[in-house]
């Protein structure tokens, strides 16, 4: 009997709190404490949540760096593959471009016959001016046979060998071309000097020259077929004292950008040096 008093007075106090818990509730007294509950948990989850990222970056940072840097290394590998290709690319626009370029000169000039040679080597002396190419005697070259761009003339085939040959530019120290001024119908001599640049002389002072005039082969001597463009007149040395007046010409021709030339094969330099009286 004293249990069952013991068991009906606790229901009975439970039921009370419970009351009492609903009526609190129900009035709004609970909500600060649910409020300051509420923020606890929000801190705790917040706290629990920044240490758990902070231990998972621990594990996998390293990971990910390493992964990173991998990708970073493909990344540059492959770029300069790709810049190799673009390089690759243009050079060979370059030289389709040149190829047709040169191509359209031996149409427009069927009169002689060519062979296309690429440009393989240079001369590194400063006081000599030669470009090796990759064609010789085994192509039918021989010595003495001009050379030529689609721009004009380059110089003339000076060595052969079985798969190679040396070419002598306009430009050489040694070299000596007749010209004509195509303006002032003025035949002259051609020649190039230490600086690189062509130097014309043996003009009479009553020959009116400009800058800008158009300068070509003539024929004469033999050495080159005639009507070949060299240059231009840049500049022009006149003195009253000289028997002759003179002038620097720019060639047409780049010479440090060859790569491809042209050499006239079926053109027979004539020899008439024995024929010249020497003083």
């Amino acid at each position: 009997m004293k249990n069952l008093h013991s068991r009906n007075f606790q229901i009975t106090l439970l039921f009370l709190v419970i009351i009492g818990i609903l009526a609190l509730a129900l009035s709004g007294s609970l909500s600060f404490v649910s409020g300051n509950f509420n923020n606890f948990l929000v801190s705790s989850q917040s706290w629990i949540y920044t240490r758990f990222v902070v231990i998972q970056e621990f594990f996998t940072v390293p990971r990910d760096v390493l992964a990173l840097r991998q990708r970073n290394a493909e990344l540059e590998s492959e770029l300069s593959r790709l810049q190799a290709q673009v390089v690759q690319l243009q050079n060979s626009v370059s030289q389709a471009d040149a190829l047709a370029a040169l191509v359209n000169f031996s149409r427009s000039n069927p009169e002689n016959s060519y062979t296309a040679a690429t440009v393989i080597g240079r001369d590194p002396s400063p006081f000599l001016r030669y470009i090796i190419i990759d064609k010789g005697s085994n192509n039918g070259l021989r010595r003495g046979m001009p050379v030529v761009t689609e721009q004009g003339l380059v110089g003339r085939v000076d060595a052969v060998i079985s798969s190679a040959s040396r070419v002598q530019l306009v430009s050489d120290t040694s070299s000596s071309v007749n010209v004509r001024l195509e303006k002032a119908k003025q035949e002259a001599i051609l020649t190039g000097n230490i600086s690189g640049d062509l130097v014309l002389d043996l003009l009479p002072q009553n020959v009116t020259i400009e800058p800008g005039d158009l300068v070509l082969t003539s024929g004469l001597s033999g050495g080159f077929p005639a009507n070949l463009i060299v240059g231009q007149i840049l500049s022009i040395r006149k003195r009253d004292s000289d028997l002759f007046q003179q002038a620097i010409v720019q060639p047409v021709v780049d010479f440090s950008k060859l790569k491809i030339v042209l050499i006239i094969t079926d053109f027979q330099p004539v020899d008439i040096s024995p024929l010249v009286p020497t003083p």
